[in-house]
């Protein structure tokens, strides 16, 4: 289905949201180039291809830039400043709401109202209202979605005899560890050949750590430890851009507590350890068993070449709540303020927001699209790759996720809280560290 047919004077979008074609007319006709930024190395190929059906059905060129993590924010930031930023570019939860206080970043609902998009019902529930500040003002049009799973090499689990079953069945507390803790450290070996459950383990010399850690998580913990907390019953504030945080739950402490234990007891390794080193690579190269990590990452850790590695995927533990949990993170993208060009820049962004891009990101099975036909040809296209998705997508199903913490003052916040949560993994603070960081960070809003 095209998503727009450009005609001398009228632009017509055309969607099919929940069985009900949603038809809109007399938007201006889009012309010239524009310029659209990402990080992910591993989408970009799916929207080049993006950008070839949109030319195709508007006429307007898109330049599509691909650069890493930190480069990339540090280009979009320096674009605010000289002016010169990318027209649209991929976004973020965690920088969306400052982009958006500084006015950096193009509001859609004039257009939206303009061109009768159906937002909310169109996509996955609850992601749409992520990218819309407290006074109703939408910023972007979700994308794709990401959760959160345990990636592990089956070569090193069935060597230690852990079937999938078994690793598809995690259950974790804080008390114990519950049989999450016993399969880390049974997964364990030191240089000896002893596994961390077995008498005369050494932990100042492993070899294979069951569990890898990749940094404290900061006030986030998205792959780190959130998905524990959450089934712990645990929540960071009171629901999206609320102030009212809870780092002083007793509940996250006792999931820190027990996170850090691993450390200390050789299970994963230490915060210095692991400090700058790639935990995928250490996974391919059979020098930890399993990680967790977000389902952007699939496409990336399948595709390792290693006579060490064999991938496979487990959902998260069972918790002390009975179910699972996964934070459930969006993206979408943001127009820069002072583009030349908006229309095109809104086309483009509607048509990234479409079914008719959407359809192609699905197909190349790296992240699982917004829409939701176009998640299950994504799960469909990982499937004919011979990559089992479900347990990322059966937070979808069972209904398990729970929102990333989106708010205001997220640098400030950074500021305060990232020092103390890598002092605590570095084992120079205790837990109790916690409640003083969270006076700190509600005082932000008085």
């Amino acid at each position: 289905m095209k998503f727009l047919k450009a005609t001398a004077a009228v632009v017509t979008a055309a969607a099919l949201v929940g069985g009900m074609s949603v038809v809109a007319q007399a938007a201006p006709k889009a012309s010239g180039t524009i310029t659209y930024g990402l990080w992910d190395s591993n989408q970009k190929a799916g929207y080049v291809a993006c950008a070839a059906g949109f030319k195709k059905a508007t006429g307007v060129t898109v330049k599509v830039e691909q650069i890493g993590w930190d480069d990339y924010w540090t280009k979009v930031n320096a674009g605010f400043v000289s002016g010169k930023g990318y027209d649209v570019f991929t976004s973020h939860l965690a920088f969306f709401p400052e982009f958006a206080a500084k006015k950096q970043i193009l509001p859609l609902n004039s257009y939206i109202k303009r061109d009768k998009v159906v937002v909310d019902a169109t996509y996955q529930p609850g992601l749409a209202a992520l990218w819309r500040d407290p006074k109703g003002v939408q910023y972007g049009l979700p994308k794709d979605f990401d959760t959160i799973a345990v990636f592990y090499n089956k070569q090193l689990t069935d060597a230690a005899g852990v079937s999938a079953k078994t690793m598809s069945s995690l259950t974790w507390n804080p008390t114990d560890g519950g049989t999450y803790e016993k399969t880390i450290a049974h997964l364990t070996v030191d240089k000896n050949g002893k596994r961390g459950d077995e008498a005369g383990f050494d932990k100042t010399k492993v070899a294979t750590y069951g569990i890898w850690m990749e940094g404290s998580g900061g006030g986030d913990g998205q792959t780190q430890w959130s998905f524990l907390a959450a089934s712990n019953g645990w929540k960071v504030n009171d629901g999206p851009w609320n102030n009212n945080f809870h780092y002083d739950s007793p509940k996250l402490a006792a999931t820190i507590k027990w996170w850090h234990s691993l450390s200390e007891k050789g299970y994963m390794p230490t915060f210095a350890q692991q400090n700058g080193v790639g935990w995928s690579d250490q996974l391919a190269a059979g020098k930890v068993a399993m990680a967790t990590n977000g389902s952007w990452m699939t496409g990336s850790v399948f595709g390792a070449k290693s006579d060490k590695f064999t991938p496979a995927l487990a959902p998260t533990p069972v918790g002390p709540t009975g179910k699972r949990a996964s934070m459930y993170n969006g993206l979408a993208d943001n127009i820069y303020k002072g583009t030349k060009n908006p229309e095109a820049a809104w086309q483009w962004v509607k048509y990234l927001g479409s079914a008719a891009c959407q359809d192609v990101i699905a197909s190349k099975a790296v992240v699982f699209p917004a829409i939701p036909s176009s998640t299950k040809k994504a799960v469909a296209a990982f499937t004919k790759k011979g990559i089992d998705v479900n347990p990322f997508y059966v937070h979808i199903t069972g209904k398990t996720t729970f929102l990333f913490p989106i708010g205001d003052k997220k640098s400030q916040r950074n500021d305060i809280i990232n020092p103390v949560m890598d002092s605590i993994m570095s084992g120079k603070s205790d837990v109790s560290a916690l409640v003083e960081m969270n006076t700190k960070v509600k005082a932000l809003f008085k």
